[in-house]
């Protein structure tokens, strides 16, 4: 069967943590009859959710890693991705919201818009995403769908439209009044599947109307014959629908869908919705960049005919293989087919091309234009391009975070340490955000992430999957050094060895600069430097960057200027002027007055009232700032910012504090000067442990 561009959707489902997404894509897969029983996420039956196919997903009632899926709804092939919500494991949303064309953002009616529903925001407006609006748990005490629309409008600067009301609330929630066609929708049997259309309630007819008329003033935006009709006040559904198309498409309107995920109630008319509102493929403007041409923009036309240009998007290492998840922009993949890998040039034969549904396989012959499936056993990175031979495209790739929190491990024998070798390649290959070094100087393996939780999931991985017994040892925070005053330099590095010496003469100043890492600017005139010797000054100040020497964490917010120097015409070269560069900016890097930065992240924390002093206490014992507060119903939310070296071990402390009532989410927000104080302790210490290293060698 060939597939219609027209009545394909690729969807991913994004939302805070415990929003419901897991459970929103199990009752989608049932209503499309791709699965015949629906599990829970915390699965009490032992089987937990479909797309929580990991152990780990299972036993913690968390997603991990995104999973794709794919069902069919009313003739339309949907292809779904279900993201995480934590925010350590912020990648998994970032790279699938790159290969996506729409999405749906899954809001708690009594939580509302939180901390990570903000991120996932920013993340499908860089990735210039339409999406519509599900507002689950209508089911739940405190439900207030409305608030939350006008949290989506002030928080999200959304256009968000209502286009169902709910009929009742809480424990009375019994079904929607679609405003579109005017119908009260009950939903029947024992899983919800049988939809029942009634008239609208006479008690609900004077919001109905004023909701309906909100909507229709909204996507009179977007169409005239909409605006026509609404003069004339003859408004046919239709015609309605259609515009509130071309707003969702343009980002210009957020539909609102209401329901209840977990009670089977308004599943369906969402699916109706991604079906009607959200883009196809064809819908969507995609460039890529000509690697042959200048990196000239190529406009991307989702045609299986044209010359193939698809993006690898994640992979996972199994236990047969690499599987890689790929989205087709423009050609198509088939079985056989040999296609080249942009980034590297090299060729690859395609042996086997296959769709996902969560860990299970299907094979196809073909990938069109527009659809998303996995390749198997190609050998390629997160990100990269592949295209037919005849054309050498390539796609940006996705926006990867900086990790923010490292762990030392140590594994207890020789097995555990190639085991938990494998476990690392594949980790990193697998997961731009998880990093992994030797430290030179203490030869420890260092491991790096996005938090806590982040680097527990994986250590947990490289012990079940891999059998490496681990041991970790204390995260060490990710500083920076940087400098605060300018100060002026003159060096010349001069050494005479047998034959040619080596000489080169540096002067300038450096100063600090805001928001950039390095700036190099070279103000020499009248060739006191050649020419020549100029990018190897350069190369030799940034090798200074990496290791700074107050704490040996790299150096940023530099800007070095060279205003004069001194060649020689024999003795010169280089490497003596990379040279005189390095020992210009040890020399002047302490009359800088160097300070470290410390990483500081932006922490929500969500309470009862009653515990609101007691919160608000903790965070200001570990030195963070309250930017306020904001009460919700029977919830407390203080937001703060705090540096990341005070917030080891925070989890335990506010679950005790708060009798396990309080949660919170933090991520990356910016790095800031440490106190004098933390920063005489974090030299002290490093200068103590150098010295422990002196004497063991």
């Amino acid at each position: 069967m060939k597939p219609d561009i027209h009545k394909t959707r690729n969807i991913g489902i994004s939302a805070h943590i415990d929003a419901g997404k897991t459970t929103l894509t199990e009752r989608i897969l049932f209503y499309c009859q791709r699965i015949h029983s629906i599990h829970d996420v915390k699965g009490k039956d032992g089987v937990g959710a479909t797309m929580d196919f990991m152990e780990l997903e299972k036993e913690r009632g968390i997603t991990i890693a995104s999973a794709a899926t794919y069902c069919t709804w009313k003739n339309h092939e949907i292809n779904i991705i279900d993201t995480p919500g934590h925010v350590d494991f912020t990648i998994e949303v970032e790279r699938s919201l790159r290969v996506l064309d729409g999405g749906i953002l899954v809001l708690c009616s009594v939580g509302g818009v939180q901390s990570q529903s903000i991120t996932v925001d920013r993340q499908m407006a860089r990735y210039k995403v339409p999406a519509v609006a599900f507002i689950n748990k209508c089911d739940r005490s405190g439900a207030d769908p409305f608030r939350v629309i006008r949290q989506l409008r002030e928080k999200l600067s959304h256009n968000a439209i209502a286009v169902q009301i709910p009929i009742g609330l809480e424990a009375n929630f019994n079904g929607v009044v679609d405003l579109v066609t005017m119908k009260a929708l009950y939903f029947d049997g024992d899983s919800g599947e049988k939809i029942r259309e009634e008239e609208i309630p006479a008690d609900l007819m004077d919001m109905v109307e004023e909701r309906r008329e909100e909507l229709i003033d909204a996507a009179s935006m977007y169409s005239d014959d909409l605006m026509e009709q609404a003069l004339e006040g003859e408004v046919t559904p239709e015609v309605l629908m259609e515009a509130i198309r071309l707003g969702t498409l343009e980002r210009g309107i957020t539909p609102v869908f209401m329901g209840s995920a977990y009670k089977n109630k308004g599943v369906q008319p969402l699916l109706d919705g991604v079906t009607k509102y959200l883009p196809n493929p064809a819908d969507v403007a995609n460039t890529a960049v000509d690697l042959e041409n200048n990196e000239e923009p190529v406009d991307l036309v989702t045609d299986s005919s044209k010359p193939l240009t698809a993006l690898a998007f994640k992979l996972e290492d199994g236990r047969y293989g690499q599987l890689t998840y790929i989205r087709v922009y423009q050609g198509s993949i088939s079985k056989g087919d040999t296609i080249v890998n942009a980034r590297t040039g090299k060729k690859v034969k395609v042996g086997r091309v296959a769709r996902m549904h969560a860990d299970q396989m299907e094979d196809l012959d073909k990938l069109a234009a527009g659809t998303i499936g996995a390749l198997f056993g190609v050998d390629c990175a997160s990100g990269d391009t592949f295209c037919s031979p005849d054309v050498t495209y390539s796609l940006t790739s996705m926006h990867v975070p900086e990790p923010v929190i490292s762990l030392a491990i140590v594994p207890e024998d020789n097995k555990a340490q190639i085991n938990m070798s494998k476990a690392l390649n594949r980790f990193t290959k697998e997961d731009p955000t998880f990093r992994t070094k030797v430290d030179p100087e203490t030869s420890e393996t260092i491991i790096s992430g996005m938090g806590e939780l982040h680097l527990e999931v994986y250590v947990e991985r490289m012990r079940r999957e891999y059998g490496a017994a681990v041991t970790t040892g204390n995260p060490q925070v990710a500083y920076r050094e940087t400098i605060t005053q300018m100060s002026e330099f003159n060096y010349t590095h001069k050494k005479q060895t047998g034959g040619s010496g080596q000489y080169g003469r540096v002067a300038g100043y450096v100063e600090p600069v805001q928001g950039e890492d390095f700036v190099f600017e070279s103000k020499i005139v009248g060739g006191a430097i050649p020419t020549q010797y100029i990018p190897a000054v350069e190369k030799g100040f940034q090798s200074c960057m990496e290791k700074g020497a107050l704490l040996g964490f790299p150096i940023t917010g530099v800007k070095i200027v060279i205003n004069d120097g001194q060649s020689h015409s024999v003795d010169s070269s280089e490497m003596a002027f990379a040279a005189a560069a390095r020992g210009a900016f040890r020399e002047v890097y302490n009359k800088c007055k160097p300070a470290i930065l410390e990483p500081i992240m932006k922490v929500e924390v969500e309470t009862p009232p009653e515990f609101q002093g007691a919160v608000m206490g903790l965070l200001n014992q570990r030195r963070g700032i309250i930017l306020g507060t904001q009460e919700q119903d029977t919830l407390c939310f203080v937001e703060a910012e705090v540096p990341l070296a005070e917030m080891f071990g925070y989890s335990t402390v506010l679950r005790s504090s708060t009798q396990g009532k309080a949660q919170f989410t933090m991520e990356f927000a910016s790095y800031r000067k440490a106190p004098q104080s933390v920063a005489d302790d974090l030299i002290e210490k490093a200068a103590k442990e150098k010295k422990d290293k002196a004497k063991v060698a």
